[in-house]
């Protein structure tokens, strides 16, 4: 049965395809009111970081675009949605609030207050799942349990159908009167709400995610899972942003890696050409290729075992995956921690991507994890630390994924072999970064340097006092064996 006026309520989701509480409020009213609420938190909030504040503003104008293009305007709001949401089903004689979930445990006990506040006024309040394909107990072990090694969690996980993408938001689910609501304005930039942005973004909204998708699908995606590990190659897909902020629907991008798939023929030579629509020849083997499709697979699935983990164990917003790792002697090195968040550890391939990261927002994947085991292994400084650090400083700050990726670093979190992973800085450069082009790229004073020194540059102390270089703030070789022993120590 049909109502009259459904409110669509905009977070995480900010598109008008493939949005699953959109498509149902557009099947079940006569008039969906989209809205966006400027939440006071976005202001106050303990992370909020200007990166990640520029990147939404962009993309809520993109949809705000998208909307017009459908003949409808966006009610944007600022202050505090338990306040605005009753008082907005009023105005317009709504029915009922639709709006995607969220998994962020202070986001889901405001809901649970929302639920209570607008059941109470008279209106309905309902969550759809759109930002994952399986969530929180969906995919459980044969006892019932959530998973928390990932191996088994992706095995699980590919053997259940994935739906296919929701449509596009119709022009005619529109009615011109909805133009005529108050809207407020937003911010015109982050600096405008003391939060100066310093960094280079890559632009925000549904278009760009798509566009970046199209590239991705093109060719790149066949070489990901060679390419993903080397933060000189162009070869992620960048859209880790826009599954953030919601720019771009994980079904969508599943369709579209399942057609790239596809695409792949296996000839009797096992090597197939791959052709993407600037007729750039990528010779390559059929079974790399879909071996790279699947290792893209996996970075996804990643993103909702962490999820999950967050929602089954939401004690690793406040302390470690394993408790008994909340017992470790961290140190508290301020000196150490500020050399570390501003690139001057004298560890190149270690300051190259901290450095990329606060001009940026963005780091390689393989640079987060150097980073992190540096931080936690090498100065044996909390993971805490620089989870509200990369908070502050990533466009694509998420905490589920962020609070998993350290833990993992750390050796406190899900992963089946913890504290004893310790990367060596210098051969993770040698190995990803072996003629240094990355660490030029960040380290200008190191560009002189030869190959065999940009990782090392202490090997030639005439070299290193001329390029005004740090020096090593800590020894890796000695500071490994304090690592095992700290850990040891509460096991």
């Amino acid at each position: 049965m049909r109502v009259k006026t459904i409110v669509h309520w905009f977070r995480r989701d900010l598109r008008v395809s493939d949005n699953v509480a959109l498509s149902e409020a557009a099947k079940r009213a006569e008039t969906v009111i989209p809205v966006f609420i400027f939440e006071d938190a976005f202001r106050t909030g303990p992370d909020v970081g200007a990166a990640r504040l520029a990147f939404l503003l962009q993309s809520v104008e993109s949809l705000r675009k998208n909307l017009a293009e459908l003949g409808h305007t966006l009610v944007v709001r600022c202050g505090k949605s338990e306040e605005i949401l009753p008082a907005l089903c009023k105005e317009i004689g709504a029915q009922a609030v639709f709006t995607n979930k969220r998994y962020e445990p202070y986001v889901q006990r405001r809901d649970e207050r929302l639920v209570g506040i607008l059941n109470a006024a008279g209106y309905g309040f309902e969550l759809f799942k759109d930002a994952v394909v399986w969530e929180e107990t969906e995919i459980l072990t044969q006892a019932g349990k959530p998973y928390t090694v990932f191996t088994p969690y992706s095995k699980a996980w590919k053997t259940k159908l994935v739906p296919l993408p929701k449509g596009k938001f119709k022009k005619s689910n529109i009615q011109p009167s909805t133009s005529n609501l108050q809207c407020d304005a937003l911010p015109a930039n982050t600096e405008e709400i003391g939060y100066p942005l310093t960094q280079t973004i890559p632009p925000g909204g549904e278009r760009a995610a798509l566009e970046l998708l199209r590239q991705f699908m093109a060719g790149p995606v066949y070489e990901y899972g060679t390419n993903r590990n080397f933060p000189a190659v162009a070869g992620g897909s960048r859209l880790s942003p826009h599954l953030r902020a919601g720019t771009i629907g994980i079904r969508t991008i599943l369709a579209e890696l399942k057609t790239a798939r596809e695409k792949i023929s296996f000839a009797g030579d096992g090597v197939t050409s791959l052709k993407n629509k600037t007729s750039q020849s990528l010779p390559t083997s059929a079974a790399a290729s879909a071996a790279s499709c699947d290792v893209f697979l996996s970075e996804l699935i990643w993103r909702e075992f962490y999820l999950q983990v967050l929602h089954n164990f939401p004690h690793v917003t406040k302390g470690a995956f394993r408790p008994d790792y909340d017992q470790l002697a961290w140190s508290e090195n301020q000196e150490h921690f500020v050399a570390w968040c501003e690139g001057r550890t004298g560890y190149p391939i270690v300051d190259a991507a901290m450095r990329c990261l606060n001009a940026t927002g963005t780091m390689h994947n393989r640079l987060r994890m150097i980073v992190a085991m540096f931080l936690t292994k090498d100065l044996l400084i909390s993971w805490q630390w620089g989870e509200r650090y990369f908070m502050k400083q990533l466009v694509d700050g998420d905490l589920a994924a962020n609070n998993g990726g350290w833990q993992w670093s750390a050796g406190t979190g899900t992963d089946a072999a913890p504290y004893f992973r310790i990367f060596n800085p210098v051969s993770q450069g040698e190995k990803f970064d072996a003629e240094g082009t990355f660490v030029r790229r960040w380290i200008p004073e190191l560009a002189a340097l030869p190959d065999d020194l940009i990782h090392q540059p202490w090997e030639n102390p005439l070299l290193l006092s001329k390029s005004k270089y740090p020096p090593r703030i800590v020894l890796h070789e000695v500071q490994r064996g304090k690592c095992l022993a700290m850990f040891k120590a509460v096991k």
